[in-house]
């Protein structure tokens, strides 16, 4: 059965923890889609992960389109959510409602992600007015990284925690069926799951939320510019892809690859017409 937002919210009504995972690409996604996991997040990451970028400000809306809809065309029953990128939303409701319904006709995705909360409160009721599920994102948002002065923890002391739960209440409260909470306290998630009726989705924010997402090159060891404190790394395929590139050029260089098994039958022209045939040439 597809995963959509009303499973989500059963989910959380019997305590079951929801996975997610960030995928850009039609191949990997064929591989999260037979694991069962629950969701996939094309997330603005691709930013840092895919496209070399220091952060995820220069990701486009053609750049969500490309590789939300890539990440579609693999998954029958997993939920793909495609995140909104930096001024796709923020500037007016009408752009959010645009660029939220352009990720979900051309995207092919199942909802749209968008950072922010009280503040954005009138986009997420608009996105939602118009027929497309959106999830919510708080705490430490990426896409205000300059505004927060660098990737800090969010809602340390009363004041920021307070300011966290309300803006947990007031994206619930504009219709977002679930909201990611990003580098978080953990006693401050515990609470915040506890109260919405929504779910909470974790990164870096402990084992209290509904369920859990990470960047999916950060949890195999693929990508090491930076590794982030709440990533576990389930294995080291980035050291394995680099051990078989290594194996591909020695194999090339001392003319052990290709072998005569991964060559084609012999050819339909005879011995001696080829040998005419380079004379002629």
């Amino acid at each position: 059965m597809k995963n959509t937002a009303a499973t989500f919210l059963q989910m959380k009504q019997r305590g079951e923890k929801i996975s997610m995972l960030t995928c850009y690409d039609y191949s990997t996604a064929k591989l999260m889609e037979r694991t069962g996991v629950n969701a996939i997040l094309v997330g603005d990451s691709l930013g840092n992960t895919m496209l070399g970028y220091p952060d995820t400000l220069s990701v486009t809306m053609d750049d969500m389109i490309h590789h939300g809809s890539a990440v579609a065309r693999a998954c029958s029953n997993t939920m793909v959510v495609i995140d909104m990128p930096f001024l796709s939303y923020q500037a007016s409701v009408y752009d959010a409602v645009i660029n939220a319904g352009r990720l979900i006709k051309e995207g092919r995705g199942n909802a749209v992600k968008l950072e922010g909360g009280a503040a954005v409160v009138q986009q997420i009721r608009a996105i939602v007015d118009a027929g497309i599920p959106v999830q919510a994102h708080i705490g430490m948002t990426p896409q205000s990284v300059n505004a927060f002065g660098g990737f800090k923890v969010q809602g340390k002391g009363e004041a920021a925690a307070k300011q966290l739960l309300q803006d947990a209440y007031a994206v619930q409260d504009a219709g977002a069926f679930s909201v990611v909470l990003e580098c978080v306290p953990p006693k401050l998630t515990a609470l915040i799951s506890e109260k919405l009726a929504i779910p909470t989705i974790g990164i870096g924010a402990g084992a209290g939320c509904d369920g859990q997402i990470l960047v999916y090159q950060d949890m195999l060891g693929m990508f090491n510019d930076y590794v982030p404190k709440f990533v576990k790394q389930f294995a080291n395929v980035g050291e394995i892809m680099s051990q078989a590139f290594k194996d591909y050029k020695g194999a090339v260089q001392n003319g052990s690859f290709p072998s005569a098994e991964h060559t084609f039958a012999k050819s339909d022209c005879s011995c001696a017409y080829l040998t005419q045939l380079a004379a002629e040439l």
